[in-house]
Formats: C-alpha cells, structure tokens, sequence
C-alpha cells in the first residue's frame, strides 16, 4: 500500500479540486431550477469532498517522484473515479436512475462519448442537462492535461502524467520547456475557442443555457445535447454552420493553435500533413455524400445536401455524434462511410477518438514502403512526415498500436455476441464506443 500511496494521495488532491466543477451546475441551477436542486449540488460536492480529503488524509505521508508506471496508473484511477464523483448529482436528480445509468452517463460525458442512457432530455432539469454537457467540456482535452496544468501549484511534476495521457504517437514533442507551461497552453487556446463558440450559437438563436451546453459538447466532440431530437430540435441552417465550423476546429490539433498563435502566421498549420489529410478527407465526403443524397433523392435542393452532408459528416468524422435528421434513411454506403471516418479522422492532440489521423497517414505510408521495397529490395525510402524522417521504433510503436487495436475490436464484438446481439449491431457497437463515437 505504502508504494501506490503517493498515488492515491494525488487521485485525492484531483478528487477534492474536481469537486469544485460541481460550482458550475449549480449556478445554473440557482438561476433557472428549483431551489431543491441547489441542495442537490451542494451534496455532491460535499460527498466528493469528503471523499477527497479522507483519502487525502490517509495518504498524506506518503511523498515521491512518480514513475512512468504510477502515471499510467493514475490516468487510469482518475478516469475511473471521477466517473463515479460525477454520477452522485444524476442519482440524486433523477428519480428511478440506477447507479449503473449514471456510470455509464457520466463516463460517456467525461470521455466524450456521447452515448447515453436517459430519455426525456428537454424535460430534465436545466442543471443536470449542463452538467452532462460540461463534462464533454472538461473531458474533452483531458482532465489530467487540465491536472497538469496545476500540479506545480501543489509542488508536483506532471511530466508522466502528461505522456500517459496525451494522444497520439509523437507525445514527447513539447511546444514550450515546461510541460505545465504545454498544457496551460492549451488550455488557454481551448477556453477562448469555446468562449467565441458559445457567443456564435446565441447569436444564432439558441438560448443561452443552450448555447452553453452545446459549445461544452462541440469543443469536447462529446454530442451530448440538451434535447432528445439533438440539432434536429432547431432546425435551423445559422445553428448548423456554426457547429460544423467549430467541431471542424475541434478536430484539429490545439497544440497547432498554439504555434500558430505564437508565431502569428497560419504557414506552420498548412505545411502540417495531418491538417492537410485532414481537411481533404472531410472536404471529400462532404462533396461526395451531397452528390450521393441528391442522386438517390434523399435531399432534393444541392445548398440544403451540401450543408446536411456537411454536418453529418464533421459530426461523425470527428466523433461528435450530432444529429440534424434520421439518416439511417439515407443510402447504406452513408452511414457505413462516416462510421468508418469516425474511426481515424481526427487529428492528434484534438478533443475527437479514433486512432487519429496521423496514425492513419503513418500506416498508409508504411505500407506504400513495404510495397516498394518488396519490388525495389535495395531502394532507401524512409517514411516521412513533412520534412521528418520518422524513425524505425515509431512505426513500429504505430504497428503494434494498430494490432492491439484491431484485436481489441474483434474480441469486444464477439463477446457482445454472447449478449445475443447480431453481428452488424455488436460491431457497429463497439465501434462507436471505442472510439467515442457514440
């Protein structure tokens, strides 16, 4: 016990930090809920409170490095853990909700997921629609990147912490000296995204209770809405275009916000192939399934299949998983093909799933190599990203990334074939789930 203390006694520090996010629900629910749900928050927070704090007690004397195993560790604790902290507020709002529906609900928010388990949405109390919304919010860029981002308050290292944590394979590339320094960063540029996307959406005509809520699942790619119908409860073009733009932002990298900022020119995003992947696949399917919808008559006007494919296609591309219209109605090859973009479309060090882009890009690389090299044996022909060679031992980290992937992938769906699904609903299941797609 005394070796996974320190440990413990940081899931503490986070548990009691955490509980002060209840805050945010909670206003809310002061301004436009009844008073009962005001106690509502203010218990949970004082579970999770003295949860925090006993466990901080407890481990209290316990104090050392941590090593790359007890960050891995403890990303894993705190995406377990926080969970639960987080499904005390819906068991108590939401009369009949099991603890395992909550779990669930709240795992789906904090891992931007979107998946969720309770109907009746617009009736829901505003304070609990926030607070479902506002994990995908806080989950979005990672709860440990914003952990990180304070540890040396507390006088704590985050550097393991960081490379559990951040996705993608080139995890070791910092944008500044200090890895907190990193992650404020980041930080920073997501807050003032999700600022100018929550102004955009009240300006186009959603409520600001609304607008908040679904700026909190467009930053974090989660899909969570506050209505059953999603954006279909609108209907409207102003309110689509401005999802699409920002879950299209979303999609891409905030660390190459970041230098774009900081080198106050747009070059450096251009030159970045995985933006340009990127960008040319959701370009691409947003053209071809518009022209597929207006072939089958599914969509009769081309500015209206431009704009409907459009947003299906960033939705689910970037694994946010809104919803304008039923298009299960539409051509087979529709949703099969967003499906499959939701699995590798978004760029590394985003807020979207799947196994990113430039994982993809490495891949496809790798294999045009090998093909090469299988006809030309003595041909040099090092795999590349713009200017950079990568080196042998990524590929090969890509390489087994994949397998592991890809088995997990298939053993996932045989064994929700024991539940008694049938095989297109167990994958397609699995496929949303593991990466976020909901």
């Amino acid at each position: 016990m005394s070796s996974l203390a320190p440990v413990f006694n940081i899931l503490a520090r986070i548990m009691v930090g955490y509980a002060a996010l209840l805050l945010v629900p909670m206003a809310w629910a002061w301004q436009l809920d009844a008073p009962a749900m005001v106690d509502v928050w203010l218990y949970s927070m004082a579970i999770t409170l003295v949860l925090g704090l006993t466990l901080w007690l407890l481990t209290s004397r316990f104090h050392r490095e941590l090593m790359p195993r007890d960050g891995f560790l403890l990303v894993n604790l705190v995406w377990t853990v926080l969970p639960a902290c987080s499904a005390i507020p819906l068991v108590l709002a939401i009369d009949g909700l099991s603890w395992t529906d909550a779990y669930f609900e709240t795992m789906s928010g904090l891992t931007a997921t979107g998946s969720t388990v309770i109907s009746g949405l617009d009736a829901l109390p505003v304070s609990v629609n926030v607070w479902r919304c506002f994990l995908q919010l806080i989950g979005g860029l990672g709860v440990i990147l914003l952990v990180v981002a304070v540890l040396p308050l507390l006088g704590l290292g985050g550097v393991q912490l960081y490379k559990a944590e951040t996705p993608g394979p080139m995890k070791d590339a910092r944008l500044t000296p200090r890895i907190a320094e990193t992650a404020r960063g980041l930080w920073s540029v997501y807050f003032v995204f999700s600022t100018v996307c929550m102004l955009a959406y009240h300006q186009a005509g959603m409520s600001w209770a609304d607008a908040f809520m679904h700026m909190c699942s467009t930053m974090g790619l989660g899909g969570f809405s506050s209505h059953d119908a999603s954006f279909g409860f609108w209907n409207s073009r102003d309110i689509e275009l401005v999802a699409i733009f920002f879950m299209a932002l979303s999609g891409i990298s905030f660390a190459r916000y970041f230098i774009v900022w900081r080198s106050r020119s747009f070059r450096s995003m251009w030159r970045d192939t995985e933006v340009r992947a990127y960008v040319f696949v959701l370009l691409g399917s947003a053209l071809g399934l518009a022209a597929l919808l207006l072939f089958h008559g599914s969509v009769e006007q081309p500015l209206v299949a431009l704009r409907t494919a459009a947003f299906h296609v960033v939705s689910i591309a970037t694994t946010t998983g809104y919803a304008a219209t039923d298009f299960s109605l539409w051509p087979v090859f529709a949703p099969v093909w967003m499906m499959f973009l939701g699995t590798f479309v978004s760029c590394a060090g985003s807020t979207g799933g799947g196994i990113k882009m430039v994982r993809m890009v490495l891949l496809i690389k790798q294999s045009r190599r090998e093909l090469v090299r299988a006809i030309h044996p003595r041909v040099v022909n090092p795999v590349t990203l713009g200017h950079t060679t990568i080196p042998a031992t990524m590929i090969a980290a890509v390489m087994a990334y994949m397998l592991i992937y890809g088995a997990s992938t298939i053993g996932l769906t045989m064994l929700m074939l024991l539940t008694g699904l049938d095989i297109t609903t167990a994958f397609f299941a699995i496929v949303a789930t593991m990466n976020n797609i909901g």
